[in-house]
Protein backbone atom coordinates (compact mmCIF):
# COMPACT_ATOMS: atom_id res chain seq x y z
CA UNK A 1 0.00 0.00 0.00
CA UNK A 2 1.52 3.39 -1.00
CA UNK A 3 2.54 5.60 1.91
CA UNK A 4 0.51 8.62 0.68
CA UNK A 5 -2.83 6.74 0.70
CA UNK A 6 -4.92 6.89 3.90
CA UNK A 7 -5.62 3.68 5.80
CA UNK A 8 -9.26 2.72 5.71
CA UNK A 9 -11.30 2.18 8.84
CA UNK A 10 -11.73 -1.47 7.87
CA UNK A 11 -7.96 -2.01 7.74
CA UNK A 12 -7.51 -0.21 11.08
CA UNK A 13 -10.12 -2.52 12.59
CA UNK A 14 -8.39 -5.59 11.16
CA UNK A 15 -5.03 -4.55 12.60
CA UNK A 16 -6.54 -3.87 16.01
CA UNK A 17 -8.26 -7.25 15.94
CA UNK A 18 -5.01 -9.03 15.04
CA UNK A 19 -3.18 -7.25 17.87
CA UNK A 20 -5.90 -8.25 20.31
CA UNK A 21 -5.76 -11.88 19.16
CA UNK A 22 -1.97 -11.94 19.45
CA UNK A 23 -2.06 -10.57 23.00
CA UNK A 24 -4.78 -13.03 23.93
CA UNK A 25 -2.80 -15.96 22.50
CA UNK A 26 0.33 -14.94 24.43
CA UNK A 27 -1.59 -14.63 27.70
CA UNK A 28 -3.33 -17.98 27.25
CA UNK A 29 -0.02 -19.67 26.42
CA UNK A 30 1.67 -18.11 29.46
CA UNK A 31 -1.11 -19.10 31.87
CA UNK A 32 -1.36 -22.65 30.52
CA UNK A 33 2.43 -23.08 30.75
CA UNK A 34 2.50 -21.86 34.36
CA UNK A 35 -0.39 -24.14 35.34
CA UNK A 36 1.22 -27.14 33.66
CA UNK A 37 4.60 -26.45 35.33
CA UNK A 38 2.99 -26.06 38.77
CA UNK A 39 1.06 -29.33 38.38
CA UNK A 40 4.21 -31.22 37.36
CA UNK A 41 6.21 -29.68 40.20
CA UNK A 42 3.60 -30.48 42.85
CA UNK A 43 3.31 -34.03 41.53
CA UNK A 44 7.07 -34.61 41.71
CA UNK A 45 7.73 -33.01 45.10
CA UNK A 46 4.91 -34.94 46.73
CA UNK A 47 6.14 -38.36 45.66
CA UNK A 48 7.37 -40.57 48.54
CA UNK A 49 11.00 -40.67 47.37
CA UNK A 50 11.44 -37.03 46.36
CA UNK A 51 13.69 -36.07 49.29
CA UNK A 52 16.03 -38.99 48.60
CA UNK A 53 16.14 -38.21 44.89
CA UNK A 54 16.77 -34.53 45.62
CA UNK A 55 19.76 -35.36 47.82
CA UNK A 56 21.18 -37.79 45.25
CA UNK A 57 20.66 -35.80 42.04
CA UNK A 58 20.05 -32.14 42.88
CA UNK A 59 22.42 -31.30 45.72
CA UNK A 60 23.65 -27.72 45.32
CA UNK A 61 26.81 -28.12 47.39
CA UNK A 62 27.90 -31.15 45.38
CA UNK A 63 27.25 -29.28 42.12
CA UNK A 64 29.36 -26.33 43.27
CA UNK A 65 32.20 -28.64 44.30
CA UNK A 66 32.10 -30.51 40.97
CA UNK A 67 31.82 -27.39 38.82
CA UNK A 68 35.56 -26.72 38.16
CA UNK A 69 36.33 -30.26 37.01
CA UNK A 70 33.13 -30.65 34.93
CA UNK A 71 33.50 -27.28 33.19
CA UNK A 72 37.13 -28.10 32.38
CA UNK A 73 35.95 -31.39 30.88
CA UNK A 74 33.33 -29.56 28.83
CA UNK A 75 36.12 -27.52 27.23
CA UNK A 76 37.63 -30.81 26.03
CA UNK A 77 34.25 -31.70 24.48
CA UNK A 78 34.13 -28.35 22.71
CA UNK A 79 37.62 -28.85 21.28
CA UNK A 80 36.71 -32.32 19.98
CA UNK A 81 33.47 -30.94 18.54
CA UNK A 82 35.29 -28.16 16.70
CA UNK A 83 37.71 -30.44 14.89
CA UNK A 84 35.05 -33.13 14.32
CA UNK A 85 32.74 -30.65 12.58
CA UNK A 86 35.52 -29.58 10.20
CA UNK A 87 36.45 -33.19 9.45
CA UNK A 88 32.84 -34.23 8.91
CA UNK A 89 32.15 -31.38 6.48
CA UNK A 90 35.22 -32.15 4.38
CA UNK A 91 34.85 -35.94 4.32
CA UNK A 92 31.09 -35.94 3.79
CA UNK A 93 31.30 -33.59 0.79
CA UNK A 94 33.94 -35.85 -0.77
CA UNK A 95 31.83 -38.98 -0.21
CA UNK A 96 28.66 -37.31 -1.48
CA UNK A 97 30.48 -36.10 -4.60
CA UNK A 98 31.85 -39.60 -5.26
CA UNK A 99 28.38 -41.14 -4.93
CA UNK A 100 27.00 -38.73 -7.53
CA UNK A 101 29.69 -39.48 -10.14
CA UNK A 102 28.28 -40.86 -13.36
CA UNK A 103 29.70 -43.43 -15.74
CA UNK A 104 30.79 -47.06 -15.32
CA UNK A 105 34.43 -46.11 -14.81
CA UNK A 106 33.53 -44.63 -11.41
CA UNK A 107 31.62 -47.71 -10.23
CA UNK A 108 34.41 -48.96 -7.86
CA UNK A 109 34.52 -45.59 -6.10
CA UNK A 110 30.74 -45.36 -5.92
CA UNK A 111 30.55 -48.89 -4.50
CA UNK A 112 33.23 -48.10 -1.93
CA UNK A 113 31.47 -44.91 -0.86
CA UNK A 114 28.13 -46.73 -0.60
CA UNK A 115 29.72 -49.49 1.48
CA UNK A 116 31.24 -46.87 3.77
CA UNK A 117 27.91 -45.12 4.38
CA UNK A 118 26.10 -48.44 4.93
CA UNK A 119 28.73 -49.63 7.41
CA UNK A 120 29.02 -46.54 9.57
CA UNK A 121 25.31 -45.77 9.53
CA UNK A 122 24.67 -49.27 10.79
CA UNK A 123 27.35 -49.39 13.50
CA UNK A 124 26.49 -47.79 16.86
CA UNK A 125 28.80 -44.90 17.66
CA UNK A 126 30.00 -46.47 20.90
CA UNK A 127 31.22 -49.56 19.01
CA UNK A 128 33.04 -47.35 16.50
CA UNK A 129 34.68 -45.58 19.43
CA UNK A 130 35.92 -48.90 20.82
CA UNK A 131 37.15 -50.12 17.42
CA UNK A 132 38.94 -46.88 16.56
CA UNK A 133 40.07 -45.92 20.05
CA UNK A 134 41.44 -49.33 21.09
CA UNK A 135 41.73 -51.37 17.88
CA UNK A 136 43.53 -49.01 15.53
CA UNK A 137 46.29 -48.04 18.04
CA UNK A 138 46.82 -51.76 18.63
CA UNK A 139 47.92 -52.17 15.00
CA UNK A 140 50.91 -49.92 15.74
CA UNK A 141 50.78 -48.49 12.23
CA UNK A 142 50.58 -44.89 13.41
CA UNK A 143 52.49 -42.83 15.97
CA UNK A 144 51.02 -42.91 19.45
CA UNK A 145 48.09 -40.50 19.72
CA UNK A 146 45.84 -39.45 22.58
CA UNK A 147 42.41 -40.96 23.21
CA UNK A 148 40.96 -37.54 22.43
CA UNK A 149 42.41 -37.76 18.91
CA UNK A 150 40.96 -41.22 18.25
CA UNK A 151 37.60 -40.16 19.66
CA UNK A 152 37.54 -37.29 17.18
CA UNK A 153 38.34 -39.68 14.32
CA UNK A 154 35.52 -42.00 15.38
CA UNK A 155 33.04 -39.12 15.43
CA UNK A 156 34.19 -37.98 11.99
CA UNK A 157 33.85 -41.45 10.49
CA UNK A 158 30.38 -42.01 11.93
CA UNK A 159 28.81 -38.64 11.26
CA UNK A 160 30.35 -38.33 7.79
CA UNK A 161 28.25 -41.31 6.74
CA UNK A 162 25.06 -39.51 7.79
CA UNK A 163 25.98 -36.04 6.58
CA UNK A 164 27.21 -37.35 3.21
CA UNK A 165 23.74 -38.75 2.55
CA UNK A 166 22.25 -35.36 3.42
CA UNK A 167 24.63 -33.67 0.97
CA UNK A 168 23.88 -36.31 -1.68
CA UNK A 169 20.15 -35.67 -1.32
CA UNK A 170 20.78 -31.95 -1.75
CA UNK A 171 22.97 -32.51 -4.82
CA UNK A 172 20.41 -34.75 -6.47
CA UNK A 173 17.65 -32.22 -5.67
CA UNK A 174 19.35 -29.64 -7.89
CA UNK A 175 17.58 -29.71 -11.26
CA UNK A 176 19.64 -31.31 -14.08
CA UNK A 177 19.15 -28.20 -16.19
CA UNK A 178 21.50 -26.38 -13.81
CA UNK A 179 24.31 -28.80 -14.67
CA UNK A 180 23.53 -28.70 -18.37
CA UNK A 181 23.54 -24.91 -18.39
CA UNK A 182 26.86 -24.81 -16.56
CA UNK A 183 28.45 -27.33 -18.93
CA UNK A 184 27.14 -25.40 -21.94
CA UNK A 185 29.00 -22.35 -20.63
CA UNK A 186 32.23 -24.33 -20.75
CA UNK A 187 32.55 -25.27 -17.08
CA UNK A 188 34.14 -28.60 -16.26
CA UNK A 189 32.45 -31.19 -14.06
CA UNK A 190 34.45 -30.07 -11.03
CA UNK A 191 33.72 -26.40 -11.67
CA UNK A 192 30.03 -27.17 -12.13
CA UNK A 193 29.89 -28.99 -8.82
CA UNK A 194 31.85 -26.31 -6.96
CA UNK A 195 30.27 -23.18 -8.44
CA UNK A 196 26.74 -24.21 -9.40
CA UNK A 197 25.57 -27.42 -7.75
CA UNK A 198 27.08 -27.46 -4.25
CA UNK A 199 25.98 -23.92 -3.25
CA UNK A 200 22.38 -24.76 -4.15
CA UNK A 201 22.61 -28.16 -2.47
CA UNK A 202 23.94 -26.70 0.77
CA UNK A 203 21.12 -24.16 0.85
CA UNK A 204 18.53 -26.90 0.45
CA UNK A 205 19.90 -29.14 3.21
CA UNK A 206 21.08 -26.54 5.74
CA UNK A 207 18.30 -27.31 8.28
CA UNK A 208 19.13 -31.02 8.19
CA UNK A 209 22.85 -30.26 8.57
CA UNK A 210 22.14 -28.08 11.59
CA UNK A 211 20.13 -30.89 13.19
CA UNK A 212 23.05 -33.28 12.65
CA UNK A 213 25.33 -30.74 14.32
CA UNK A 214 23.02 -30.64 17.35
CA UNK A 215 23.14 -34.44 17.53
CA UNK A 216 26.94 -34.37 17.35
CA UNK A 217 27.07 -31.88 20.23
CA UNK A 218 25.29 -34.47 22.33
CA UNK A 219 27.20 -37.54 21.16
CA UNK A 220 30.59 -35.94 21.70
CA UNK A 221 30.15 -36.89 25.35
CA UNK A 222 30.61 -40.56 24.42
CA UNK A 223 34.35 -40.08 24.00
CA UNK A 224 34.53 -40.60 27.77
CA UNK A 225 34.42 -44.38 27.13
CA UNK A 226 38.00 -44.07 25.80
CA UNK A 227 39.21 -42.56 29.05
CA UNK A 228 39.13 -38.93 27.93
CA UNK A 229 38.47 -36.68 30.94
CA UNK A 230 35.65 -34.73 29.36
CA UNK A 231 32.55 -33.43 31.11
CA UNK A 232 30.97 -36.89 31.39
CA UNK A 233 34.12 -38.59 32.72
CA UNK A 234 34.72 -35.67 35.12
CA UNK A 235 31.17 -36.10 36.40
CA UNK A 236 31.80 -39.82 36.81
CA UNK A 237 34.93 -39.13 38.87
CA UNK A 238 33.09 -36.67 41.10
CA UNK A 239 30.18 -39.07 41.51
CA UNK A 240 32.51 -41.86 42.59
CA UNK A 241 34.23 -39.53 45.06
CA UNK A 242 31.06 -38.17 46.66
CA UNK A 243 28.60 -41.02 46.13
CA UNK A 244 26.20 -38.50 44.60
CA UNK A 245 24.81 -38.28 41.05
CA UNK A 246 24.50 -34.49 40.99
CA UNK A 247 27.66 -34.07 38.82
CA UNK A 248 25.94 -36.06 36.06
CA UNK A 249 22.98 -33.69 36.19
CA UNK A 250 25.39 -30.75 36.06
CA UNK A 251 27.15 -32.19 33.00
CA UNK A 252 23.79 -32.81 31.33
CA UNK A 253 22.68 -29.24 31.92
CA UNK A 254 25.93 -27.93 30.46
CA UNK A 255 25.41 -30.02 27.33
CA UNK A 256 21.87 -28.66 27.04
CA UNK A 257 23.15 -25.09 27.36
CA UNK A 258 25.79 -25.84 24.74
CA UNK A 259 23.21 -27.17 22.28
CA UNK A 260 20.39 -24.70 23.00
CA UNK A 261 21.64 -21.80 20.83
CA UNK A 262 22.04 -24.09 17.81
CA UNK A 263 18.60 -25.65 18.45
CA UNK A 264 16.93 -22.23 18.51
CA UNK A 265 18.94 -21.12 15.44
CA UNK A 266 17.86 -24.25 13.58
CA UNK A 267 14.19 -23.64 14.40
CA UNK A 268 14.46 -19.99 13.35
CA UNK A 269 16.21 -20.78 10.08
CA UNK A 270 13.78 -23.59 9.25
CA UNK A 271 10.78 -21.31 9.83
CA UNK A 272 12.41 -18.54 7.78
CA UNK A 273 13.13 -20.91 4.92
CA UNK A 274 9.58 -22.28 5.01
CA UNK A 275 8.11 -18.78 4.98
CA UNK A 276 10.29 -17.83 2.02
CA UNK A 277 9.22 -20.90 0.05
CA UNK A 278 5.54 -20.34 0.84
CA UNK A 279 5.61 -16.62 0.16
CA UNK A 280 2.63 -15.64 -1.90
CA UNK A 281 0.88 -18.99 -1.51
CA UNK A 282 -2.00 -20.16 0.66
CA UNK A 283 -1.29 -23.20 2.83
Amino acid sequence: MPANLPISDVEIGRRAYRRTQNVRSVLVSLVSTIVFAVVIWLTVVNTPGWERVQRSFFDLETAIAAWPRVIAGLWVNIQVLFFAVIGVLVLSVIIATIRTLRGPIWFPLRALAAAYTDLFRGLPLIIVLFLIGFGVPGLELFPRQSAQFWGTIALILTYSAYVSEVFRAGIEAVHPSQRLAARSLGLSHGQTMRIVVLPQAVRKVTPALMNDFVAMQKDVGLISVLGVVDAVRAAQIETAANFNFTPYVLAGLLFVLLALPMIRLTDWYTARLRAREQMGSIV
